[in-house]
């Protein structure tokens, strides 16, 4: 049985968090397991599947499991059709014909195409996960949202369709994801037959997210030997060159408790990354005494307060850069800009945070102002050479952020009760840390430095994830393919629990 299959939301990074999504990234349990992958795996391997043309499939990295397992069907003697027994899941392989997908809302399950009989019909369809009855009630959720009766599925009907499954869906998912249906469509709808379609694409695992958009008046067959040439949405990239949104609030704790990951060198190019980044460490360690005496607030926060004057050029250089390459190409970036700059900016909110604990002297301002111009010089130069060299070389810089962060933290679980450094733990967080990562009115400083720690992991996995990508490659962070595969599959997963659920009702 499929009734205690259920949807899990996580994040991207890593330990159990997907989608830096992201982003989100969903995960699939049955029965209380798990199949959840590191996020700096499952981003590598959607990347890689990313062709220059950025036609790859990536619908697989964001949901690690079928929905359901197989079912067996057992046919009466009394009838043509197949009939369920009581201890089936929904799953089979039907080939239908897609104008019988018309009738079969009103003939319900006793007018059923049997699949014997279907295969001679020429439009055929291949369904590889949706049962007739699943589809039955799928096509009658989907008509009682059709409000013109035009046989299509518009962003204002997938709205009220996916508020019909709130169970399934948030009120902020199903305004993000009617929007970005809206404008991955161009303001068209979707044929309700197509949408079963890419429904039965989805639930099977079939690559859906790889195609570019559907040419005008396409009707052809979607599912050729089990791909499609298009998404079979028609659907596109373009709403992510503008549509982008990331939050660092709400961390669970899972999200909190990062893993110190570490990316072995394998080229010439990674090798001298690492080499550089510990020499750097060195010196700067070195010349703040960092590993000299005891760990204190002030020592603390002149190091936190430096490094993110720093930690903010890279993902500004890179937005730039790919900024000015797209309008001189003329060509689509593909959304990864925006992610860079959400990352720069997320790296200044750090700095915001720690100069409301401590403000810096004149002669530290200057050190900020020289380091700012040596190293924005020298990281402009070395992108515009090299821009997988200097994301590799930003990623081992996070994995020593990380590092960092919780030296600090460990530092202050040992603290002495009484001590400077056990009593700040526990102050209270600044107003704008609590308003940017959610902490709460009670968050303490202690919750921001877990919070830090865990948006430096998310950097250092995407940073190594893209390196050496090539430079169409779609924003990781938000595909509109890769969030509306995900809707379709949460959506037939509803489905086919509830009709789980009447079978068990009614034996």
């Amino acid at each position: 049985m499929i009734i205690g299959t259920t949807l899990r939301q996580g994040r991207f990074l890593v330990s159990k968090r997907p989608a830096i999504l992201i982003g989100s990234v969903n995960s699939i349990s049955s029965s209380g397991s798990s199949a959840t992958e590191s996020f700096s795996t499952a981003l590598l391997r959607c990347i890689q599947q990313q062709g220059r043309s950025s036609s790859a499939a990536m619908s697989n990295v964001l949901v690690t499991n079928n929905l359901t397992t197989n079912a067996s069907y057992r046919r009466t003697a009394a009838s043509s059709r197949y009939q369920p027994s009581i201890t089936q899941t929904i799953h089979h392989s039907y080939h239908t014909s897609t104008p019988a997908l018309q009738s079969e809302a009103a003939n319900a399950a006793a007018h059923e195409v049997d699949s014997l009989d279907a295969e001679t019909t020429r439009t055929r369809t291949l369904y590889q996960a949706l049962s007739p009855s699943i589809r039955s009630a799928i096509i009658t959720d989907l008509r009682s949202v059709d409000a013109d009766n035009n046989g299509k599925i518009d962003a204002e009907e997938l709205r009220v369709l996916l508020g019909k499954h709130n169970d399934a869906f948030t009120e902020s998912e199903i305004l993000e994801l009617s929007e970005l249906f809206y404008t991955s469509l161009g303001a068209c709808g979707v044929d309700i037959n197509r949408f079963v379609e890419a429904l039965d694409a989805a639930a099977s695992d079939r690559g859906t997210s790889g195609g570019g958009e559907t040419s005008e008046g396409e009707i052809s067959p979607l599912a050729v030997k089990g791909k499609f040439k298009t998404h079979p949405l028609g659907i596109g990239t373009c709403a992510s060159e503008y549509m982008y949104t990331k939050t660092h609030g709400g961390y669970s704790e899972d999200d909190l408790n990062i893993e110190l990951t570490h990316v072995s060198p394998v080229s010439f190019s990674d090798k001298t990354a690492l080499f550089a980044v510990r020499c750097v460490r060195l010196v700067f360690d070195t010349a703040t005494l960092w590993n000299v005496g005891s760990v204190t607030k002030d020592k603390i926060l002149n190091r936190a307060i430096f490094l993110e004057t720093i930690a903010a050029i890279p993902g500004m250089v890179a937005a730039i850069i790919r900024h000015f390459r797209s309008l001189r190409n003329m060509a689509r970036d593909g959304g990864m800009l925006n992610m860079f700059l959400e990352e720069a900016n997320n790296e200044r909110m750090h700095l915001l945070t720690f100069i409301r604990m401590k403000e810096p002297g004149y002669l530290f301002r200057a050190a900020v102002i020289g380091a700012q111009f040596g190293f924005g010089s020298f990281f402009l130069t070395a992108y515009m050479i090299n821009p997988t060299w200097c994301h590799r070389f930003i990623g081992y810089i996070e994995e020593e952020a990380c590092h960092t962060y919780t030296k600090i933290l460990d530092e202050m679980d040992k603290a002495p009760a009484g001590s400077e450094l056990a009593q700040w733990k526990i102050d209270g967080a600044p107003k704008i840390a609590k308003g940017y990562w959610h902490l709460g009115e009670h968050g303490t400083i202690y919750d921001v430095m877990r919070a830090i720690r865990a948006d430096e992991a998310e950097h250092r996995d995407v940073n190594h994830a893209v390196s050496g990508v090539p430079d169409d490659t779609i924003n990781p962070l938000y595909d509109p393919r890769v969030k509306l595969d995900r809707m379709l599959k949460t959506y037939v997963n509803d489905i086919m629990e509830k009709e789980a659920s009447k079978q068990v009702g009614v034996v």
